[in-house]
């Protein structure tokens, strides 16, 4: 299974890499879930069955002097300690940028071009970390931090625009609604309310492409047409796609966590913990500009 995230997408818990697929125990009350009646079912490959179950299989080794099974070995895996740490160390660079960027880059009439300038430059650094990331066989701490970092230089400016230019607050709005949809899926996730299965991935997928095509067009006639475009991205239209987007980005937070969880319980490298901090920060950057942007737009109609 693949994730929007370029992390998760191309190197990520995914069912290419063999770090994590979807459960294959037996569910209680219910029949064995195998790999035809689950289409992401996969075998553990931490685990390969072999002639000798002590040497090779680390999570059912038998004590050798008392025949009583030893706990997991879970030396080197991937814990939820683990993600959180990587987690709120990206997420906290991200916000110390921004804060700086805030304070340093001014936004009145005589600084906005030469601080809009840097965040946009900002922005187009860390989009091309995002890819090389996306590409690496390993995660790589430093470039992830980098990617962060630059991200949050870009957010810092353009929240201190429309925080300071349209709507006052704005900012601390957006992030009480990202914080809030994180929330919100976070408790639908863990109560199973929200099951990512094969339905729910290809119907996120479908809308998530439709979403990207019909705004690279609103922006191909933004460029040649001048304007907004087809308005997608201003007025009611662009409330409406505002708020589809939030959508799809709190339905790929559902499968981030899906993909974190199994590649726990899979048992997945630990460094793999920054590769799953990068994807839950690209999807929580995703939802704050898309509050940001309903927020500016809901103002600037005022």
């Amino acid at each position: 299974m693949r994730s929007r995230n370029p992390v998760f997408s191309r190197r990520g818990f995914s069912r290419d890499n063999g770090y994590a697929g979807f459960n294959t125990a037996p569910q209680a009350g219910g029949p064995a879930v195998g790999t035809q009646a689950n289409p992401y079912a996969q075998g553990n490959p931490y685990a390969q069955p072999s002639g000798n179950p002590y040497a090779q299989n680390p999570y059912a080794q038998q004590d050798l002097q008392h025949g009583a099974p030893q706990a997991p070995v879970t030396t080197g895996r991937m814990t939820m300690d683990d993600v959180v740490m990587r987690t709120a160390s990206t997420l906290g660079l991200l916000i110390v940028t921004a804060a700086l960027s805030w304070a340093l880059l001014p936004v009145d009439d005589a600084n906005i071009g030469r601080s809009y300038g840097i965040g946009i430059g900002a922005a187009l650094v860390a989009m091309v970390l995002a890819f090389v990331q996306s590409f690496k066989r390993k995660a790589s701490p430093a470039l992830i931090l980098t990617y962060a970092g630059l991200e949050g230089v870009f957010l810092g400016v353009v929240s201190s625009i429309v925080d300071n230019r349209i709507a006052s607050g704005a900012a601390m709005q957006a992030v009480l609604g990202t914080m809030a949809v994180f929330a919100g899926v976070l408790i639908a996730y863990k109560a199973g309310w929200i099951r990512v299965n094969r339905r729910f991935y290809g119907f996120v997928m479908a809308a998530t492409l439709g979403f990207v095509l019909l705004m690279m067009v609103n922006l191909l006639f933004a460029v040649f047409g001048g304007g907004d475009g087809l308005g997608f991205r201003s007025g009611g239209l662009g409330i409406m796609f505002g708020i589809i987007g939030i959508i799809l980005g709190a339905c790929f937070l559902a499968i981030d966590f899906k993909q974190v969880e199994d590649g726990i319980a899979y048992g997945a490298p630990r460094e793999e913990a920054w590769l799953a901090a990068f994807g839950v920060t690209v999807t929580l950057v995703w939802i704050y500009m898309e509050f940001l942007r309903i927020i500016a737009i809901l103002n600037s109609n005022d």
